[in-house]
Parts: structure tokens; C-alpha cells; sequence
């Protein structure tokens, strides 16, 4: 049983903290790793179909596709560039139109009725995944109209969609259905100069300027907490550094704001574009990015316990793993 991490030995503490990090850079590698892994799969199973299109034999046809639209959306291409993604779909395509095309299709083998229901119910599994992508498992939900909080460059929804499944993590967490998480992109299409790296710097969104996304009044705004070094998720005394904005009819909460970066004092009434504070990464956080959740204002409620709100920045909605253009 573990000792209570309070309680332990400067030495022990250390070590505790060592494993974590490790645990965190870990799932990264592992994750895109997995991606690259299914993404070469899913054009192995579409080169080895065999038979005529649409034929029995094609269960292996119908599973590479799925499972490549499926890796499409979902996969972590962002760890290494956001451009293999469509490297990666391009080729599927070309796949796909190699096999229509071919006049001659090779004699394919007796596939095992086990093995076509097997790819078969992965295949209805990966579809449903990619429709899912879309539509979210909440239904249609009530979204508020904001401006984008950056001024210029390309962003990418780390994390974000219509709750499940795309939206896992923030679904987790109390009212957060319709958080996101944003980062900045350089002109390779990667978040940072290395798929993991410990220097705040190296992520590009770190230090840029986040701008109010509508007027309100600033209810909440302070920057004590230090930055953690990634992939740290240390809790400073106050959680996280934040801006929380108060409108007529909703919240706008920002978080892991950089240290001492905050320019706004709480009783303030700002104008959308006023400059509130810069990306950090403080609170529960893994690597500097942007945290915006939005929840409607009721009355006798606390602000996140409010009904969320889907946001639309400039008229527009972004799901998960979408670039979205500044200019």
C-alpha cells in the first residue's frame, strides 16, 4: 500500500513524481504510436482484399476502410504533424481507388465464416465510431456564439466535440461536456518542435496572448500559480490560473493561464478583444494549451454547474482534431 504522498520522503517524492512524468510521455509515444501502427494495418487490409467488389471475401476490404476513416478522425496525428493525417487519407483513397479500378482481381482465398463476422462487427464498430465523430452522444445542444480568443495563426482542437466519444476527458470532468482544448501550429503542422518536450517554449501556443471572446464582467482572474514543467499536472493553491467572464446569459471560463500573465482584476467589465492574460500551463495540465468551457446562467447555481453550452467561434463549430485558420 502506498504511503501518503505528503507524507513521504523528499527522496520518495521525487521518484513519485519521476513516474508519473514517465506515465504521461509514455501514453503519448504509445498513442501516436498506435495510430501510425492501425493506420499502416487499415492499408494492409485494403491491398489484401481479394475477390470481386463486394463480394464475401471483401470482409478485409470493408475493415480497412472503416478502420481508416475511423483513424482519420480520431488517430493523434498532432503528436508528429497534423499533414500525416492527410497523407494518411490520401493513400487510403488511393487504395481504395487502385482496387476499383484494377480490371483483374486476384482469386481470392476461402475466408473463415468466423473471421468475416469478426471483421464484419469490427467494421459496423468503427462506423458507428465515425458517425458518432459528428453527432456526439448528447444530442442536439444549445451553443453560444463567441469570437475566437486568438488573433492570427493555425489552431487545433486538442480536445473538444460533442461529449462522447470524442470529447472523453473533459466528459469526465464536472459539466465540461463541451470544453476544449486549443493549440497553437507551426507551418509543419506540429503543436511543438518535438512529438514531447519538457521546455514551455517548444509549444507554440505558450505565451500567446488570449483576447476575451465576447464583453462581460471578469467575476474571477488571478495567475499565482506557477507553470508546470511537462508533463508535470501539479495543482497549484488556486488550481489553475483562469479568467471567468459573466454574461447576461452565460459563463465563459479560460484556464492554464501563464504565470503572472493576467491583466484583468475581478469587477472589471471588458469588451470582446480586450487582452486578458497568455497560454500557460498551470493547473492540471500536461503541456500549455488553451482550457474554454461556457455554461448558461442560472439562477441559485454555481457557474459550472450551469447547463453547458457548444461553442461556435466566428459562426462556426470545430470538433475534435479540426485546425481552425486566423487570419
Amino acid at each position: 500500500m502506498l504511503h501518503n504522498y505528503y507524507g513521504t520522503s523528499p527522496l520518495r517524492k521525487i521518484l513519485i513524481i519521476c513516474v508519473k512524468d514517465w506515465q504521461v510521455t509514455m501514453i503519448i509515444y504509445c498513442l501516436l504510436s498506435i495510430t501510425l501502427v492501425l493506420a499502416i494495418y487499415s492499408l494492409y487490409l485494403v491491398g489484401k482484399a481479394g475477390g470481386k467488389l463486394f463480394s464475401a471475401a471483401n470482409s478485409y476490404l470493408l475493415l480497412g476502410l472503416s478502420l481508416g476513416v475511423f483513424l482519420y478522425f480520431y488517430g493523434t496525428w498532432v503528436y508528429l504533424s497534423i499533414y500525416t493525417k492527410y497523407v494518411f487519407g490520401s493513400l487510403l483513397v488511393v487504395a481504395l481507388l487502385v482496387y476499383v479500378l484494377r480490371k483483374r482481381y486476384p482469386v481470392a482465398r476461402p475466408v473463415p465464416r468466423w473471421k468475416r463476422r469478426s471483421n464484419g462487427i469490427l467494421a459496423v464498430l468503427f462506423v458507428l465510431l465515425s458517425i458518432l465523430y459528428f453527432t456526439g452522444t448528447t444530442g442536439k445542444p444549445d451553443t453560444v456564439e463567441l469570437a475566437f480568443p486568438f488573433k492570427s495563426g493555425n489552431y487545433f482542437v486538442l480536445q473538444g466535440g460533442k461529449g462522447l466519444p470524442t470529447n472523453v476527458f473533459h466528459f469526465s470532468l464536472r459539466g465540461a461536456i463541451y470544453a476544449m482544448d486549443i493549440v497553437k501550429l507551426n507551418s509543419q503542422g506540429q503543436r511543438a518542435t518535438k512529438v514531447f518536450s519538457r521546455h514551455l517554449d517548444d509549444y507554440l501556443i505558450y505565451g500567446d496572448t488570449i483576447y476575451a471572446p465576447c464583453d462581460g464582467l471578469v467575476v474571477s482572474a488571478f495567475s499565482s500559480n506557477p507553470d508546470n514543467i511537462p508533463p508535470a499536472m501539479n495543482r497549484g493553491p488556486k488550481n489553475t490560473n483562469q479568467v471567468l467572464l459573466e454574461t447576461p446569459g452565460y459563463f465563459v471560463f479560460v484556464g492554464h493561464l501563464k504565470m503572472g500573465s493576467v491583466v484583468v482584476h475581478e469587477g472589471q467589465y471588458v469588451k470582446q478583444g480586450d487582452a486578458l492574460g497568455c497560454v500557460g500551463n498551470s493547473g492540471f495540465s500536461t503541456e500549455p494549451h488553451l482550457h474554454i468551457q461556457v455554461h448558461a446562467k442560472e439562477t441559485g447555481v454555481p457557474w459550472y454547474l450551469g447547463k453547458p453550452l457548444y461553442i461556435r467561434f466566428n459562426g462556426r463549430s470545430y470538433l475534435l482534431n479540426e485546425v481552425i485558420h486566423v487570419r
